[in-house]
């Protein structure tokens, strides 16, 4: 696992540049740095050395020097693709998989990208034809990000490092702010920098003569087999999950496993027997699942590593967490898994977790259909769709959101696991600067309209896979495990698996007995059924009870009345939000917690930047 930054033009301090961007990054790759300058472009990169730790220094070049690579991710059919491009000519020097995808770019072009099977991003710098051609995975595992520098370009595995560049201006974008306020996450292409833009997963990028062009490469289609049985798809859910887990366990490091006491990260580990295992939690009841995951790691017969994180603790590292997430991230389990990376570092370099088991089989809640709600199904699709219509019209009253939610038109009301901030409540707080960003359905109206003709399960599904994973889950699985030169692999988001779990019935998938049920049975065949069938709890954090603690009140009152807050947010509504939830009015704790991140990240990079990272 590494990191990478570059940019075209021509700076006389190019090697002084190159070497503030990599210092800035240094986290993802103590190992070892390289760069290369010439040909009107500039690359830098920091390698956290996994496999082939002798070779595979980069930027990597071809044998005849014509094109040259920086790569972050792990490629686990690189074996495969090495003896087809061995058998058709291509001379390796080494026995790493940033070679395969090289000399696999030269022999295909663009084709190379689907044939990977792994999690990437890349840049490949063709010095001959003056083309800059990169790619970022198909679930937007590894982070890529880019901006165009008025006809050069800027690109990097994080954003803090272009504020190294002479020529990047940092300005907040005033139309991220209001959609965040309700995702919770940044959820728009363009980031919260000005300018700085993601690179979607699954999207490769082409730079030629000042121009960028994007294209899709793969695409997530539902494609139910209804003709096959129950029995069918848990074999095949059983066997394609474990030959994934076996696939992502190569390495030359210490391979170890995150463990909860959920089903999805209790599977992987049953599947992997690694010799360390990690949970964290709080001392607060219902807060602590590590009892959980030491009992299973005993049946398993591992070592099981675990710490219990105090508030003050989280407190403190919140400024380094928003550092290292670059965008505000209000998701509060980004806070214990910042603290369970930094724990399992001081074991192993490469773990295994359980993310995207949820989005591909349908896990959360928000998929399940409540008795009553079914119920109220029965009636005809034109009558609740009629009875939600006219709903959306009228003032909030006690049934609203049930008639709404009810209509079978995730369109509507579905905007993701996350949705803090209603449309109005967002307006309300904001400044009228920061208003115009766009609504949350401006967001998920493009994503929703390329299944307009799919289930209402997988319309949501297809949502989360396209917004929550890659914005909110996958972007705080890279940076804390980065931030502590920690590589984290996700062996359920393998296309692989994929295309077995997109042939997955609904009724397999979410049904009246439990959510993500094809996966529950699949795992039973190695865990037990107490976990096998164990209710899905997330990462718990106790940040409402903390809010209500004097001393975590004050530190936040302390954003909230600062001046800088006022650029963003109407000070007295949103002191009122937080008094209202520390008197017990209400529980506003995610509002709270969503306005509170931004503030921190605003004054991390705005104000606090240049000082002791």
């Amino acid at each position: 696992m590494c990191g990478f930054i570059g940019f075209s033009g021509y700076y006389p301090n190019s090697k002084n540049i190159i070497g503030a961007m990599m210092d800035r990054i240094i986290h993802r790759g103590p190992d070892m740095s390289g760069e290369y300058i010439g040909d009107g472009i500039t690359l830098g990169f920091r390698r956290l050395s996994i496999i082939d730790l002798i070779d595979g220094a980069q930027p990597m070049f071809n044998e005849t020097g014509s094109h040259v690579i920086v790569f972050n991710g792990e490629i686990y059919n690189f074996m495969e693709l090495r003896e087809q491009l061995i058998a058709r000519g291509h001379i390796f020097k080494t026995r790493c998989d940033t070679e395969v995808v090289l000399h696999g770019y030269e022999e295909y072009g663009e084709d190379i990208v689907p044939m990977l099977r792994g999690m990437f991003s890349f840049a490949i710098w063709n010095r001959d034809e003056k083309t800059l051609f990169c790619a970022r995975d198909y679930f937007g595992i590894k982070p890529f990000y880019y901006t165009n520098l008025g006809g050069d370009i800027l690109f990097g595995s994080e954003i803090k490092s272009f504020l190294e560049h002479p020529a990047f201006k940092p300005r907040v974008n005033s139309e991220a702010l209001r959609p965040y306020l309700s995702f919770q996450y940044s959820s728009m292409d363009e980031t919260f920098f000005a300018g700085v833009y993601k690179l979607p997963p699954a999207h490769t990028l082409t730079f030629k003569n000042g121009k960028i062009e994007i294209k899709r490469y793969w695409e997530i289609v539902f494609e139910p087999d209804n003709k096959r049985s129950l029995v069918d798809f848990i074999n095949e859910t059983d066997e394609v999950v474990r030959a994934s887990v076996n696939a992502h366990k190569i390495s030359d490091v210490p391979v170890g496993s995150f463990l909860s006491g959920g089903i999805d990260s209790s599977y992987v580990t049953a599947s992997l027997l690694p010799e360390h295992t990690f949970s964290v939690g709080f001392s607060v009841d219902g807060f602590d699942e590590t009892h959980d995951a030491i009992r299973l790691s005993q049946l398993l017969g591992v070592h099981h590593h675990t710490k219990i994180i105090t508030p003050e603790e989280c407190f403190d590292a919140f400024p380094d967490i928003q550092y290292h997430m670059d965008e505000p991230q209000a998701n509060p389990s980004s806070v214990p898994l910042w603290f369970l990376s930094e724990l399992t570092r001081r074991y192993v370099t490469v773990v295994l977790s359980g993310e995207g088991a949820d989005e591909i089989w349908g896990g959360y809640e928000s998929y399940f259909t409540p008795p009553l709600m079914q119920k109220y199904k029965r009636l005809p699709g034109f009558i609740r769709r009629g009875a939600a219509s006219v709903a959306e019209k009228l003032p909030y009253f006690k049934g609203h959101d049930f008639i709404i939610n009810s209509s079978g038109v995730p369109e509507k009301y579905f905007i993701g696991q996350a949705n803090i901030f209603s449309e109005k409540g967002a307006l309300r707080v904001l400044t009228p600067d920061y208003q115009m960003g766009p609504s949350s359905h401006d967001i998920t109206r493009p994503v929703y309209d390329k299944v307009k003709d799919a289930t209402e399960l997988t319309k949501k599904q297809y949502l989360d896979l396209n917004l929550w994973l890659p914005g909110d889950i996958l972007l705080k699985a890279d940076k804390m495990s980065m931030a502590h030169s920690l590589e984290l692999r996700v062996p359920y988001l393998d296309r692989v698996v994929m295309e077995s779990a997109r042939r997955v019935p609904d009724r397999y998938r979410v049904n009246d007995i439990d959510t993500k049920f094809v996966l529950r049975r699949a795992s039973a065949k190695v865990l037990p059924a107490e976990w096998s069938t164990r209710p899905k709890k997330g990462f718990p954090v106790p940040i409402r009870k903390w809010l209500r603690e004097d001393r975590f009140y004050s530190i936040v009152r302390e954003y909230f009345t600062a001046d800088f807050a006022a650029e963003f947010f109407n000070r007295d509504k949103i002191l009122k939000i937080l008094d209202d939830h520390k008197n017990g009015v209400a529980n506003n704790q995610r509002m709270i917690w969503v306005i509170y991140t931004f503030l921190v990240w605003y004054k991390r990079f705005f104000i606090d930047f240049h000082k002791k990272t």
